[in-house]
């Protein structure tokens, strides 16, 4: 098991470099384009717009692996360290909740209300493109759009990622090994930094 997460941490770190790199490449290569041979992609705003929103929905699951999503701990670090733990536990499981929520609303029993699955899979069936995103002419020939699931594919694998992230943060945190789900540094700089402040 191990093993398989360690290939799903090293495909994360690659596939934020390469929408980074993308997002980048298509941005110079328009800006090149069109400063210096009056040329360019029309659509290369709409990708990168997309790719953003890639890195969007990627950084959720990437964020709880790193532990670098912010939140505010200040109350329930006044709590004993058995109760902290066990709000610290039920963030992980609502974030898990949250997750599979959002990824199918049948598989916790709002039946028919869809999710992102659902709303991917009927793109995907329905087989329609972009209107605002054509791939490039020399390439793909005239009118040819992306499709639409290729540009929604990022939300159920979005939320899988971050349902399986956050699984691993509840167990983390139930073993000792991690003390939250967020980063937490805030509270407590915040803490050293005034606590003269109740004396003066």
């Amino acid at each position: 098991m191990n093993k398989f997460y360690n290939v799903i941490d090293r495909l994360e770190d690659d596939f934020v470099a390469i929408l980074l790199g993308l997002m980048t490449l298509i941005t110079f290569g328009q800006v090149v384009a069109r400063y210096g041979f009056n040329s360019g992609w029309g659509s290369a705003l709409e990708i990168t717009q997309v790719l953003f929103a890639w890195l969007v929905l990627f950084g959720m699951s990437y964020g709880f692996k790193r532990g670098i999503h912010l939140g505010v701990d200040l109350l329930i670090r006044r709590f004993s360290k058995p109760m902290f733990k066990i709000f610290a536990l039920l963030g992980a499981a609502l974030c898990v909740l949250y997750g599979v929520m959002f990824l199918s609303a049948d598989l916790v029993g709002f039946t028919g209300k869809g999710g992102a699955y659902k709303y991917w899979d009927t793109m995907y069936k329905i087989g329609i493109g972009m209107e605002s995103i054509s791939l490039p002419e020399f390439i793909y020939g005239p009118d040819v759009n992306l499709p639409r699931w290729v540009a929604y594919a990022m939300l159920p694998v979005g939320l899988v990622l971050l349902i399986l992230r956050c699984v691993q943060a509840f167990f983390a945190i139930l073993t000792g090994n991690r003390e939250m789900i967020i980063a937490s540094h805030e509270a407590e700089e915040l803490l050293e930094q005034n606590k003269n402040v109740l004396g003066d």
